[in-house]
């Protein structure tokens, strides 16, 4: 047994595990289109990544949270379906095969009439990158809802605070004035100065939360508002200035002390609250989300009812693993803004490993799908591998013509590419290969061996279980792998082949 004989044998086995890969390939990608696989997939694993762990991945609040990540309009609109009858139509086909087979994969966990994709969906995005993720996860948060109304919060007490500084300092004056047996006409004017600056004050705080300012703004309004107030302090001190000039070096002291910085007076309100201060407030319990939830007044207002869905539908878990972000993003962050940027980032960096380690896990299963339908095309093909090397060694005329036809097949110098361009359907039918249920084929392969069991070709039938295994294994490695190969193995054969004798010198 020679080596060009060897080659022929391995280049016609080779052939025949292309095209039977190349049908394999087109029945999974068949089965994972109808039953959505990669879409369930990718559902699957954000469950998962949100939940911690696969046990507490099925639980109601996390399945609530995923749906309301996937009904964002960002996320919707990856997942683009065809419009129009004919355009629908195959889709609509597979979605009902698919939906008849989830009748049997439904957990028990899914809310009524719920499909694994929420909401009665019967579609979702196969893939959804890592930054399109942390934008719909840090929206679904609302974060800036929650930095805004945290922020009037904080400002309602700077106020209180600076206002109640003014008042403490009236008050003291007061006891002097009385003491003094001064005009009322005085205090009064004092008193008015004093309603008009809290009116003032309170006219700004509603600016605010209109958006007509920003928080740099509001400083400085409330700054200029207390140095009109001293303007007018001043003014109504006519001739008592042994009597008020305490009070008004006071007050001058209180301006100067936090307003001539409004970066200073945005830290002592704590008016710019970082990322870790944010993520606490919809933790429940902390001492952040009461201060948040005390201070929404209107229990039926819309930014109570979506705080309080927020919070009611993050679980402990998914919000813990906001927090240690949030620790990680507090530590390089220098803003708000930058501590949400970071955040954000931290999300996606999070969504795109565990994404990984999904699509390794993605892999596996998808290859022990293919050792299934492997196994299943060469028993419904009877592709019994020690028959077709049997019948290789045997036919010269079948080796040849299936040489010839792997050569068309995979040209010399062919692409991984061009394995786009097989139909496995056209070969079957140019090439008569030793497969299939024929009576023909049959017959032979019991009739390989002579030795029988009570007159039954038991060693034969062993002998297919055992080939149509190999067989499906083979067909299992992949249409991509055989390609190469049978392209490397085609090289060889070439290499071994003698080529044409250059001519000798004529000078020789």
């Amino acid at each position: 047994m020679d080596l060009p004989f060897i080659l022929d044998v391995a280049l016609g086995l080779i052939f025949i595990y292309l095209i039977l890969s190349l049908l394999a390939s087109e029945i999974q990608e068949l089965l994972t289109t109808v039953l959505q696989w990669r879409a369930e997939h990718l559902r699957r694993s954000i469950e998962i990544l949100l939940a911690g762990d696969a046990q507490t991945s099925e639980n109601p609040e996390i399945i609530q949270l995923v749906n309301k990540i996937y009904g964002n309009p960002l996320i919707q609109s990856i997942n683009q379906e065809a419009k129009g009858l004919l355009a629908t139509l195959p889709r609509k086909a597979t979605w009902t095969i698919g939906s008849f087979f989830s009748l049997f994969r439904k957990s028990s966990s899914r809310f009524k009439k719920e499909t694994v994709f929420g909401d009665q969906k019967r579609s979702a995005p196969s893939y959804i990158g890592g930054e399109n993720f942390a934008n719909t996860f840090m929206d679904t948060l609302q974060l800036p809802i929650l930095v805004e109304k945290l922020t009037e919060i904080r400002l309602e007490q700077f106020k209180a605070e600076r206002l109640d500084d003014v008042r403490q300092i009236l008050i003291q004056l007061q006891v002097y004035i009385n003491n003094q047996e001064l005009s009322s006409e005085f205090a009064a004017n004092i008193a008015a100065d004093y309603r008009r600056l809290e009116l003032e004050y309170n006219l700004i705080i509603d600016e605010f939360k209109k958006d007509k300012y920003d928080i740099y703004m509001v400083i400085n309004r409330m700054g200029d508002s207390l140095a009109k107030y001293i303007e007018s302090f001043v003014a109504s001190i006519a001739d008592h200035e042994h009597i008020l000039d305490r009070p008004l070096r006071e007050l001058k002291f209180l301006r100067q002390d936090i307003f001539e910085n409004a970066e200073k007076a945005i830290v002592i309100g704590g008016l710019k609250p970082n990322i870790n201060e944010i993520v606490k407030s919809i933790k429940k319990g902390s001492d952040i989300h009461d201060e948040v939830i005390a201070a929404i007044q209107d229990k039926d207002s819309e930014t109570y009812k979506k705080v309080k869905e927020l919070i009611d539908i993050l679980p402990d878990s998914v919000v813990d693993n906001i927090q240690v972000m949030a620790k990680r993003a507090q530590m390089r962050a220098k803003s708000t803004e930058e501590g949400i940027t970071i955040l954000r980032r931290e999300i996606e960096n999070s969504f795109d490993s565990s994404m990984e380690r999904a699509g390794g896990v993605y892999k596996r299963n998808a290859k022990g799908v293919a050792i299934i339908i492997g196994i299943t095309l060469a028993i419904t093909t009877n592709a019994d591998t020690f028959h077709i090397i049997n019948r290789l060694s045997k036919d010269s005329l079948l080796r040849e013509i299936i040489i010839n036809q792997a050569v068309k097949v995979a040209p010399q110098g062919s692409n991984p590419s061009d394995i786009n361009k097989i139909d496995p359907n056209e070969i079957l039918k140019e090439v008569e290969l030793p497969i299939g249920w024929t009576s023909a084929n049959v017959q032979q392969q019991i009739n390989s061996t002579k030795y029988r069991l009570n007159g039954l070709p038991v060693f034969s039938v062993l002998s297919m279980i055992a080939g149509w295994f190999v067989s499906g294994i083979a067909i299992a490695m992949g249409a991509p792998f055989w390609f190469d190969l049978l392209g490397k193995v085609m090289n060889v054969k070439n290499a071994g082949k003698k080529g044409k004798q250059s001519p000798k010198n004529q000078d020789e």
